[in-house]
């Protein structure tokens, strides 16, 4: 049952889910807007927003997760 269940329920997502896809095919480009997108004269596009910040963050963050999880691997064996 559980099995048919699942089954019909996939099915209907696959039936299903394009149908609503379809939507947002059908939408209009935003309008370009106007002015300068850089914020100044000669600056990058996007403005000079720092990444350099954040990513040193995310990759020290997780490379001491990723040092955790290697260690009480090592200490349960």
């Amino acid at each position: 049952m559980k099995k048919t269940f699942r089954n019909i329920a996939i099915i209907a997502l696959l039936v299903i889910s394009p149908i609503f896809s379809i939507n947002g095919f059908s939408q209009a480009d935003p309008p370009i807007p106007g002015g300068d997108p850089t914020g100044g004269p000669g600056g990058p596009v996007g403005g000079s927003a720092p990444v350099d910040g954040g990513l040193s963050i995310l990759l020290v963050l997780s490379a001491a997760y990723g040092f955790k999880k290697t260690y009480s691997v090592k200490k349960e064996e």
